[in-house]
Order: C-alpha cells, then sequence, then structure tokens
C-alpha cells in the first residue's frame, strides 16, 4: 500500500509539469493563492525600435557622402542626434523572424517607408504585444476573474479573461484575451486581432491571422518574465517566440500620465486636406524648413495604413 501510495504521488507530482519545482517568490502579494500582478510596470530595452538586435541609424535615412553610409533625411534632419534609433539587444529567440518571402519583402518596404507607414505615428492602438514594451509605462489591474492592462499611449487596454467568456464576435487592435493560472505562471491566449498594427517601429508586422500565446512569470515581487510566441500562418513560416523582464515601477507616485496622441496628429494626418494650408515652414539658426502638402492619387486619399495581409491573387 505504501508503495502504491509513493507511486501515486510521484504521477501527481509529474502531471504538475514544470512549475511544480519553482520555488515561491518571496513577498509575492496574491489573490486567491495566485500572484498579483496589480502595480506599474515598464520594459526597459529597445524592441520598440527594433525587436531585433540592431546598430544605431537614422530614423529616416539617405545615402550619405562616403559609400555605404547614411545620414539622416530632410524630415528629421533638424533632429540631429536625437533622429537616430537608438543601439539596442534584440528580444528575438534565436534573433530570426521566419518571414514567408513575400512577408519579407514587405518588412524591408515598411522600414524604408516607416514615416509614412508606422501605425504609431498615425496614433493607432499598438496592439499586443508591442504595447507591453513601448517606452511608456503601462498598469495592471488585477481581481479573480479578470487582469485589465491600461496603456499611456493612445488609451489603450485589454482585459485579459480568467474565467469563461463567450467567443469574441469580431477583430480589435487589442485583440481578445483569455488567460489561465499555470502554478504562479500566468499564459494568456490572444487573437481576433486587426491587420493595422506592426510589432515596432523597423517595419515587423503581421496579419489578422495573429495569435498570441504569453506567459508572466514572477522573477520577484518587483520583476516579471514575460515571453511572448507569435503565429501568424499567413506572414511566417512557423511560430516565433521574444522574451524580456518587466520591471515595476518604484516610485512612491508612480502613476499613468495622459498621452493623448489622437489630437497630436490630426494635422499629420488631415493637414494635406486642408483649404488653406496651416503648416507651411519652420526656421531655425541653421535651416530653413518649408512643407509642401501633396494629396494622394484616387482611394490612396483615404489609406491610412498599409494592410499586414497577404496580396490578394
Amino acid at each position: 500500500m505504501r508503495n502504491l501510495v509513493g507511486i501515486r504521488a510521484i504521477f501527481w507530482l509529474a502531471g504538475l509539469g514544470a512549475y511544480a519545482a519553482s520555488p515561491p517568490v518571496p513577498g509575492l502579494a496574491r489573490i486567491n493563492g495566485h500572484p498579483d500582478f496589480s502595480g506599474i510596470w515598464q520594459a526597459s530595452n529597445t524592441a520598440n525600435w527594433d525587436l531585433q538586435t540592431h546598430e544605431s541609424r537614422p530614423m529616416v535615412a539617405q545615402s550619405g557622402f562616403l559609400p555605404n553610409s547614411q545620414v539622416l533625411a530632410a524630415p528629421v534632419l533638424g533632429l540631429g542626434s536625437v533622429g537616430w534609433v537608438p543601439a539596442g539587444l534584440g528580444i528575438v529567440e534565436g534573433e530570426e523572424i521566419p518571414y514567408q518571402p513575400w512577408a519579407a519583402a514587405r518588412k524591408k518596404e515598411n522600414q524604408e517607408h516607416w514615416i509614412d507607414r508606422d501605425p504609431e505615428i498615425k496614433c493607432f492602438q499598438p496592439g499586443v504585444p508591442r504595447a507591453l514594451y513601448m517606452p511608456r509605462p503601462f498598469q495592471i489591474i488585477q481581481s479573480d476573474a479578470s487582469l485589465t492592462q491600461v496603456f499611456e499611449f493612445a488609451n489603450a487596454q485589454r482585459t485579459i479573461h480568467l474565467k469563461p467568456m463567450d467567443p469574441f464576435p469580431n477583430v480589435a487592435y487589442m485583440g481578445y484575451s483569455t488567460g489561465k493560472w499555470e502554478g504562479d505562471t500566468l499564459v494568456v491566449s490572444a487573437d481576433s486581432f486587426t491587420d493595422a498594427t506592426w510589432f515596432d517601429r523597423s517595419g515587423n508586422f503581421h496579419s489578422d491571422a495573429l495569435h498570441v500565446t504569453e506567459r508572466y512569470t514572477p522573477l520577484s515581487k518587483d520583476a516579471i518574465q514575460y515571453e511572448a510566441t507569435i503565429e501568424d500562418p499567413q506572414v511566417f513560416t512557423r511560430p516565433w517566440k521574444i522574451s524580456m523582464p518587466l520591471y515595476r515601477r518604484l516610485e512612491k507616485n508612480a502613476q499613468l500620465m495622459e498621452f493623448r496622441c489622437v489630437e497630436m496628429v490630426e494635422e499629420t494626418l488631415y493637414g494635406h486636406l486642408r483649404k488653406d494650408q496651416l503648416v507651411k515652414s519652420w526656421s531655425g539658426e541653421t535651416m530653413d524648413v518649408n512643407i509642401k502638402r501633396k494629396i494622394p492619387e484616387g482611394e490612396k486619399v483615404f489609406e491610412r495604413y498599409i494592410s499586414g495581409n497577404p496580396p490578394a491573387k
């Protein structure tokens, strides 16, 4: 009988999976036995500029004086050193994003036309996982039934449902998310995305077939290991993964501030439709910048983003 009990115990422990051996995190607040991630968090990396390891480069570039050199192009020339993408280590496992051939060409084109195409510039809600590593804090509000993530950028937010819910009937910028606990790790399944968001400022993109599986594992009471597995059979040849730590903001008055970017981009998006041009020129100590608006031809005048879906056959 003792042997039988021991065997049952072994199988029970094995059934718990890898998280059974993880020791509890000291000082971690809990809700009904599960980690309480409530608080204000922020990533500390350059992933919003580029998911992969990259050197510094102009945000908008043109050829320099020397062969293979680049300098700031006219739209950002006045920014000087601020107009350069900061160098950074990547967060992509294996450093490779496995694009299909057509999608690899689209990604290159997106990067070359970044200032016209990046949905962040247009104040689209950032989507998942990009919202987690934008250079701004975000807040988690947790209960036994759900986690709500609130982001400064574009007033974006998402709810991760921990209780059974009916299937989501539509698509959304922030998708639709359900979660479950595996030990102390929160595992989230997110889908029902639009094709209108990017992963970074480097032109990495997805289609409306995107599915993201996230894992939130506490490293300490003030740090979370975040992982996201990206699946999109319309764009990529296989699933791929990103990972990074998220850090709790520890200031006594840590809080989210407003970033009402919809009104900030009105002139950028619609200024070309004004009868009388509002922004015409700027004059500095070393340069004058003149703005000449143009109206895109045909249906392009209504185009606000380049779809991440494959070209129609």
